[in-house]
């Protein structure tokens, strides 16, 4: 199955993506922005697809009028570059629940499935079309693409969010959403049919809060897992994203974080971690010059903490080439904390046994296991 996303290093692109590219009974056909602007790589992209998802759309702009027309121009580029290549693929359609507000944006999704549509009767194609909520999630653009992702940045960075209209909000999470779209790609969800080639799913929202209410628990995040290193409970499946979310606007300068170490004449004391959720804490020795780890989770909250011995941690988010080197050594105990879609290692760099205790959100199940392995 050869599937093209438009927008594919977008928000929600980036997230989908790398997701299928986890999938080895799917070949990714690779896109760039640019080639909207290009007719014979477009033409190229459209015929190599059997399926598209079209994700690429402008959300905000000073100008109204040009989010509505960037994102009709966007299809009817897509669909022409269809045309002259006879191509057919099941274009999966990103459409919102703001499409039936009294907005530009809005209308310019109304737009682009109408147009859609008429191209799927008349070429015999498929056309399904996702009505979505909103999404909130890791690496979001703050001031674009989530109000979450502002209050992220904001909170992360010395500066103070503001709410501006407190309304209560119809949610849901950039994995849930992805899993969606991988089972619309797998023809796992039954869709509303219009006709014999247009179709259409409305994705549901998985929660519900009011704008000051989500401020509220990031700024408990905050001031718990980020000033007093508490992790927060992960057992709701909302805070747990929303943690998740929060964990990656932090900045990589906040590690590694100096453990209070306490000593008496029998040795010292040291607390790893304090925590208001289950979870898993284990420690390992390793041998000089082995490395263990070159995997990341999908889901899974991590630490590091060197005991003892020389360590070199390394970090790098899958989709880039930039590696974080962390220095640790155990006679200044420290950890550092694996977000997310992070591939991640640890080497012994020094002439001793290396020891490292390590704490997980939640107990190692091999039939539920969010563990992909790839080198830093």
């Amino acid at each position: 199955m050869k599937i093209g996303i438009t927008g594919q290093n977008g928000f929600i692109g980036n997230h989908l993506f790398t997701t299928l590219s986890l999938d080895d009974t799917i070949e990714l056909v690779n896109f760039e922005r640019h080639f909207f602007e290009e007719d014979d790589l477009l033409q190229t992209f459209v015929s190599n697809c059997d399926i598209i998802v079209h994700l690429a759309a402008m959300n905000r702009h000073e100008n109204p009028q040009v989010i509505y027309d960037t994102n009709v121009v966007l299809v009817s580029k897509l669909i022409d570059a269809c045309e002259k290549t006879n191509s057919k693929p099941h274009i999966i359609f990103s459409s919102s629940t703001q499409e039936l507000k009294d907005n530009l944006y809005g209308k310019s999704k109304k737009e682009g499935k109408v147009l859609l549509e008429k191209w799927g009767i008349n070429s015999n194609g498929k056309i399904t079309s996702l009505t979505i909520p909103n999404v909130f999630g890791p690496f979001g653009k703050p001031n674009y693409n989530s109000v979450i992702a502002t209050f992220c940045y904001k909170l992360t960075h010395n500066e103070v969010p503001e709410v501006h209209i407190d309304s209560e909000v119809n949610l849901i999470y950039v994995n849930e959403l992805v899993s969606t779209f991988i089972a619309i790609i797998k023809d796992e969800i039954k869709t509303t049919a219009f006709n014999i080639s247009c179709f259409e799913y409305k994705v549901a929202h998985t929660s519900t809060h009011k704008v000051s209410d989500i401020l509220n628990l990031l700024i408990s995040f905050k001031d718990n897992y980020l000033i007093s290193g508490i992790f927060p409970s992960l057992e709701d499946p909302f805070e747990k994203a929303l943690f998740n979310t929060f964990r990656c606007y932090v900045s990589e300068n906040n590690f590694p974080v100096l453990f209070e170490k306490h000593t008496d004449p029998r040795g010292c004391f040291v607390e790893i971690a304090r925590t208001n959720t289950s979870g898993q804490f284990s420690f390992s020795t390793t041998v000089p010059g082995i490395t263990r780890g070159n995997h990341f989770h999908t889901r899974k909250a991590e630490r590091f903490a060197v005991i003892s011995g020389k360590a070199l941690i390394q970090l790098r988010r899958i989709g880039t080439n930039k590696v974080i080197d962390y220095y640790l050594d155990g006679e200044n105990p420290a950890y550092v904390d694996m977000p997310i879609w992070y591939t991640h290692n640890i080497k012994n760099i020094g002439d001793t046994e290396l020891v490292t205790l390590f704490w997980i959100n939640e107990p190692y199940n091999a039939e539920d296991a969010d563990t992909y392995f790839e080198n830093v």
